[in-house]
């Protein structure tokens, strides 16, 4: 059924009437009143509780801003604690490093005094002998920290360190002048006192370096010394004269370049070949090959001749009835000679060897006693130009 505009219009004009009639029911004014107060309680409560949550939230906030507020407090004293100690360790450790750098000075001072005294002894003790000693003496290696001498401690010292010893060594050498309060007369005895102090010490520095100039030609006479010995070693060794006079050691040729095979020989059977081990080896070869015909001559076969019928003519008292027992005596005498003769041989080898090698041994520790000595006279030459 289609609606049309007339029909509209009654449905429309129908519904306020029904509104009118509902507006007038006390029983509907009634059910909206219970309606509207129910509301209200139940707003009124949810409102009560919303305070009562509110107010326990503002409780809460109040209580952590208290312990937020007593936090920073106590942080606040904890770091001032904090920066207090590290202030007093920071000022320990300053007093400590300055107590430790102060001993050191002292100790340095001492040292120092320790050293200047020994030097004025050795120079007075120079002065007192007439008869002229050796240019230089020989005193036993100190070994200080981690094994090193006081020269080489000495030379691995840094600029601050030798500059704060000089220093040091100045203020106990160099005495402040007292001359305050001093009139003409005092004042030309102080500087007559300065005068010979002066001739003095030119003259030991003279002397020094008299003494230095002496040692420096033994010195050149020690490595002369020492660079001919070493050429007798490298001529007995079979290498060139030159070879141990050098910077560094002479090369040790391992293989012949005229050899094409593999070399299965160890480094050390090589080193000991081009060493002057050839002779060895040929020996030991030649001895292999006297004993292998040794035994080829021992092993041989041996011929009978027919035995004689009663006494051989010519034979004497002691002698063997057949010539086979006299070849067989004589061979028997030669190979005892032979024997005794091999070993004469190797007996006198082997004493020359041991001479050799105790002479060896000898030039060793000769040249070993000549390098300490140089070794020590270079400390000594370093301790007197520090000095």
């Amino acid at each position: 059924m289609r609606s049309t505009p007339a029909l509209r219009r009654r449905r429309l004009s129908r519904k306020p009437e029904r509104r009118r009639k509902g507006e007038g029911d006390p029983e509907f004014i009634k059910r909206q009143d219970q309606k509207r107060s129910d509301l209200d309680e139940q707003l009124k409560e949810y409102i009560s509780e919303w305070r009562k949550q509110r107010a326990k939230e503002e409780d809460e906030l109040k209580k952590l801003k208290e312990k937020q507020a007593k936090r920073k407090i106590s942080r606040a004293e904890e770091e001032q604690k904090m920066a207090q100690r590290k202030k007093e360790e920071e000022e320990r450790r300053v007093r400590e490093a300055e107590e430790k750098k102060q001993r050191e000075i002292e100790e340095k001072r001492m040292r120092l005094e320790e050293a200047e005294k020994k030097r004025q002894a050795m120079l007075q003790a120079m002065k007192d002998k007439d008869k002229k000693g050796p240019n230089f003496t020989i005193a036993k290696k100190e070994a200080g920290v981690l094994g090193l001498s006081s020269a080489a401690m000495e030379r691995n010292k840094t600029k601050e360190q030798l500059e704060e010893e000089k220093k040091i060594s100045l203020s106990f050498r160099i005495k402040p002048l007292a001359i305050e309060g001093f009139n003409e007369g005092k004042l030309r005895e102080k500087a007559q006192e300065l005068w010979e102090l002066i001739v003095k010490l030119e003259t030991e520095k003279y002397d020094l370096e008299e003494r230095q100039k002496r040692q420096d030609y033994d010195l050149k006479e020690l490595k002369e010394r020492q660079k001919q010995q070493l050429r007798h070693k490298a001529l007995k060794k079979g290498l060139d004269p030159e070879a141990l006079t050098g910077k560094y050691p002479p090369k040790i040729q391992v293989a012949s370049k005229y050899e094409r095979r593999v070399d299965t020989r160890s480094y050390d059977d090589k080193k000991k070949l081009f060493e002057g081990g050839w002779d060895e080896i040929s020996k030991d070869v030649n001895e292999k090959i006297w004993n292998e015909k040794k035994e080829q001559y021992t092993g041989r076969q041996k011929s009978k001749l027919p035995k004689w019928f009663g006494e051989r003519p010519g034979k004497k008292a002691g002698e063997p009835e057949t010539p086979e027992g006299e070849e067989d005596a004589k061979a028997d005498e030669d190979i005892v000679e032979d024997e005794d003769e091999v070993e004469e041989e190797v007996v006198e080898e082997e004493d020359e060897e041991a001479e050799e090698d105790e002479e060896e041994e000898e030039e060793e520790e000769e040249e070993e006693e000549e390098e300490e000595e140089e070794e020590e006279e270079e400390e000594e030459e370093e301790e007197e130009e520090e000095e």
